[in-house]
């Protein structure tokens, strides 16, 4: 709004109007906006949810302190998705089709989400909405926004976009140009837009690739074919990142600093490539555009830092499948608009390693079961991070012997983070 605001006095001459343009200015202001609104009504919300007697219902596993979180508010998801719309309506380009889109990823997976809280809490029902359920619905926003990339005409590609001969001033040795403001000089430009299923790929030449390889067919039958590879990808995307982020919210704080690790480098991602100069010096795709959503990511990490402040260890509030079904969406769809999907398995190699445990786990168990009769476990518990809480289970990982204190787990699995963070950004220069 604010945004829209300064657009609309620009004939004003408003002094400090200018900064209203530039992408980090206003990703400033998006964090800044987002701590704000999670930290000072965070605290009402939490009130709010004591009130209401809307604690976790918590299953006796056996592990370190965890009956003493019986009882604390959840579904505290409804801070971080408050904190991230309040921001993004304030400061971002509400016409601009990436922002948009996030939008609708923030309010349909937060009420895939807060549909499931409310079943468990109210309800009494502790599996909350059917897998399948949630399943079939988060299919169906993959299909809206892989149909959107598919056919809105503002979703577009450019490539090998700048002409180096505009960039030097002929009277100095400096670039002539703000690489921060959206440039659409037709002199920048050597090709036209195109509607392109290309991604990007680490340790290729080009770091592109293009799901129209993955096609049997060409001409006409190519074409679909390639975009149907292109929205399925999307849809696989969108439901792995909400579900892995949901098997990851098992500790105080664990799934919020994770998200805000990866929200960080997806921000970074996206500035780079919705800048025209950046994008060109680093030789990736340019999506014209797409800057915008450095601007949501910031809001988003500024939403989950605030949250931080009450769901930290000791956490005074959870953020339920309300707040993980949101934050996995967020994220999922945010790297497939930047064309970085293929980079999540490392980017978010925890989200990964956590539903993959769960995978692995299942199908063991399940295996052994039938083989022998009896179900035998590969970790101690599964999600991961449990495994490290849990002592004295039979199972073929045994290490570590004892068990550790969930505020280290939590603060170790942050830095595997970080390390993933900084190789999956070194990644842009490696081919």
């Amino acid at each position: 709004m604010i945004y829209h605001l300064f657009q609309a006095l620009e004939k004003f001459d408003i002094p400090g109007q200018g900064l209203m343009h530039y992408l980090s200015f206003r990703a400033m202001l998006a964090a800044v906006f987002a701590m704000l609104i999670a930290t000072i009504f965070g605290r009402k919300v939490i009130d709010l949810l004591q009130r209401k007697q809307i604690g976790e219902t918590i299953r006796d596993l056996g592990l370190e302190g965890q009956m003493q979180k019986k009882g604390t508010p959840t579904m505290g998801g409804v801070i971080i998705i408050m904190a991230v719309l309040g921001s993004v309506l304030l400061v971002c380009d509400l016409t601009n089709i990436y922002i948009i889109l996030l939008l609708i990823t923030t309010l349909w997976c937060g009420a895939i989400g807060f549909t499931d809280d409310y079943i468990k809490v109210f309800k009494h029902n502790k599996e909350g909405m059917s897998e399948k359920g949630k399943l079939i619905l988060q299919i169906a926003l993959g299909f809206i926004i892989g149909l959107t990339v598919c056919y809105n005409n503002n979703i577009v590609v450019r490539e090998k976009v700048m002409d180096p001969t505009v960039l030097v001033d002929q009277d100095s040795d400096h670039v002539n140009v703000d690489s921060e403001r959206v440039i659409n000089d037709s002199r920048w430009i050597k090709e036209d837009v195109v509607k392109s299923t290309k991604t990007t790929l680490p340790f290729i030449k080009s770091h592109e690739f293009d799901y129209k390889w993955l096609s049997p067919f060409k001409g006409k039958w190519g074409w679909y074919t390639k975009w149907a590879i292109y929205v399925f990808m999307i849809v696989l995307v969108i439901t792995a990142c909400s579900n892995g982020t949901n098997l990851t919210d098992g500790m105080d704080g664990l799934s919020a600093g994770t998200s805000a690790i990866v929200g960080v480098v997806i921000g970074i991602l996206a500035w780079l490539s919705g800048n025209l100069v950046n994008s060109n010096y680093l030789n990736i795709m340019y999506i014209p555009g797409s800057g915008e959503i450095a601007i949501f990511m910031s809001a988003f990490v500024g939403a989950l830092i605030g949250f931080l402040w009450y769901n930290s260890y000791p956490a005074q509030v959870f953020m339920g499948d309300t707040g993980s079904l949101t934050i996995g969406g967020i994220i999922g769809v945010s790297a497939i608009l930047i064309r970085k999907e293929l980079l999540l398995p490392i980017l978010c190699g925890i989200f990964f390693v956590e539903s993959l445990s769960v995978l692995m786990q299942r199908s063991y168990f399940k295996y052994t079961r039938k083989k022998y009769g009896e179900g035998r476990r590969i970790f101690k518990m599964a999600p991961l991070h449990h495994h490290y809480q849990k002592e004295g289970i039979p199972s073929l990982i045994q290490k570590p012997v004892r068990a550790i204190p969930e505020a280290k787990i939590v603060a170790r699995f942050w830095i595997i983070g970080l390390i993933l963070a900084v190789s999956t950004l070194a990644l842009l220069k490696i081919r």
